[in-house]
Parts: C-alpha cells; sequence; structure tokens
C-alpha cells in the first residue's frame, strides 16, 4: 500500500525474533556468495500470518544474488575446485573432499576469508581466491548466466512502488561487475555493492547497513534482506532488519534457513513480492 507521501508500506517486523546460536566466523571479513535449486515449495500461511501482524515502512529491498537472484548452475564449487588444484590445497582426496565441504558449509561467506580458514597463509589464500575469481568468471563467460525466473520482474516492481533494492555479493567488484554485464544489469538496482565496499562480508551486517545508508533509508526496521545461505540470514539479523528471508533456490535447504533464523523462508525470489503484501499494487 501507498502513504499520502508515497512511503510504500509493508506488515513485516522482526517476529519476535529469538536468539538463533548463529556464530559471526572469525575468518569472514571481508568478501562472499552461494547457489543451487528447489522448486515447487510454497510459503506456509505461518509465514503470511507473520507478515500480516507487521506494520512498517518498506524502504529497502537487500538482495543476495549468486543463488537468490542470479542461477549459476554449481560454477561456485566448481570454480573453487579448479582454484584448490591451482593453489595446492589439499594435497589428497580426502582433504580436498573436506575443503569442499567447508566451502559448501560457508556458502555465502567471504570467498577470500574461507581461503584464509583453509590455507593459514595469506599469501596462499590471496593467490587461491585470484585463481577462483579468474575461474568463475571464465566458467560463467563459456556457459552463461541466468537469472532466477521472476527475479528482474520483482525488482522493476519494488522500484515503481518506490522501494529501493540492493544487489550484494560476496564477489570482487570486478566479478560482480561481470556478472552483472552478462545479466544486462548494471541498470536494474538502486545499488550493488561488494563486501570490500561495505568493509566485511557475511555473516557481519556490512553489506546491508552499508546499503541502508547508500540509500538514505531511515530505519533497519524498514530494511527486507533476502539470500539463499545461513550466512545471508546471520547478516540480515545482525543488520537488525525488519524482515530476513531465506530463499530456496540456491545453497541450503529450508532446515538450514530456518535454524538460521530466517523469518519465512520462500520457494523462490519470485514469491516475494505475495509475502511482502505487495501483488495487489502490480501493474499500478
Amino acid at each position: 500500500m501507498s502513504t499520502d507521501d508515497g512511503i510504500i508500506t509493508s506488515e513485516f517486523d522482526d517476529f519476535g525474533r529469538a536468539s538463533t546460536g548463529t556464530a559471526v566466523d572469525e575468518h569472514a571479513a571481508d568478501d562472499a556468495t552461494d547457489e543451487d535449486w528447489e522448486d515447487d515449495e510454497e510459503f506456509s500461511d505461518d509465514d503470511l500470518d507473520d507478515a500480516d501482524d507487521l506494520d512498517a515502512d518498506l524502504e529497502l529491498v537487500v538482495l543476495d544474488m549468486a543463488g537468490t537472484t542470479v542461477v549459476d548452475d554449481g560454477l561456485v564449487e566448481r570454480a573453487f575446485e579448479r582454484a584448490a588444484d591451482a593453489a595446492g590445497i589439499g594435497s589428497t582426496p580426502e582433504e580436498r573432499e573436506q575443503a569442499l565441504d567447508y566451502v559448501r558449509e560457508t556458502m555465502g561467506q567471504s570467498k577470500i576469508a574461507v581461503f584464509r580458514a583453509l590455507t593459514d597463509d595469506e599469501d596462499q589464500a590471496q593467490h587461491a581466491n585470484a585463481l577462483f575469481e579468474s575461474a568463475y568468471g571464465e566458467l560463467a563467460a563459456s556457459e552463461g548466466l541466468r537469472a532466477v525466473p521472476g527475479a528482474e520482474d520483482l525488482i522493476r516492481h519494488l522500484r515503481q512502488l518506490g522501494v529501493k533494492v540492493a544487489l550484494t555479493t560476496g564477489f570482487s567488484r570486478p566479478t560482480q561487475d561481470a556478472v552483472l554485464d552478462a545479466l544486462g544489469w548494471r541498470d536494474l538496482a538502486d545499488l550493488t555493492l561488494s563486501p570490500a565496499e561495505a568493509g566485511r562480508g557475511r555473516p557481519f551486517p556490512d553489506l546491508p547497513l552499508t546499503a541502508l545508508l547508500r540509500t538514505g533509508g531511515t530505519s533497519v526496521e524498514g530494511m527486507v534482506v533476502v539470500g539463499d545461505t545461513a550466512s545471508d540470514i546471520a547478516s540480515g539479523i545482525a543488520a537488525g532488519a525488519g524482515l530476513v528471508v531465506g530463499v530456496l533456490t540456491g545453497a541450503h535447504d529450508e532446515e538450514t534457513l530456518t535454524e538460521a533464523g530466517a523469518d519465512a523462508v520462500i520457494a523462490s525470489i519470485a514469491d516475494l513480492a505475495e509475502l511482502l503484501g505487495l501483488d495487489d499494487t502490480a501493474g499500478r
């Protein structure tokens, strides 16, 4: 709905959020990213009831990219495998699999932080991260990237309603720009942010809070944070977002997202407008 002064209002809040026990990883302080798919999942009536209980001015929606608004078909894992081979991470098949398991567990977090945790050597970590970014770019160029169905329409719809939209990532700025260019998204959102531009990557609150400041938001309660990983959820909670939403098009499943503290979990970003009660304004 719209108020007389043009502010879009929706009903969301902190849902009486309890402590989730999601820890801020000491290694996650610089950059971050995600992926995968699930279909035909519907958010529950409880999610809708929770949203209906809330009343705050919706000012900003912060959206993750890979796995949330962008389908990358496992390119992150494959790029990591290439980087690990070239950088000498994991000398045995068992060590390599352990490293890959860690990458899966920390999807959404800073990749440089992940490499630091796996190597304990800054030079090797920086080298591995550069190899990762290069490999991801090559895979994306050769195989192509595509948007999660409905993502672009949602972003345009939100902006038409006067809601600011920020696209955030764990990739470096050059890689983020390459993804934006591949999708023709350079001017799609109000703001795009990489971790280095915010201070720290997920699960820290820097990306959402920086987005709020740069878009002129007046309250964290008017911010919605959406992502496909536990780290996305932790970042939104740490930022004090009025609503933190998980999506099932990426790395983590509904149980993981719920346990991380998501206020609601939806099948896809295409379902966000309905969750926020904005569907009745479509096309106006």
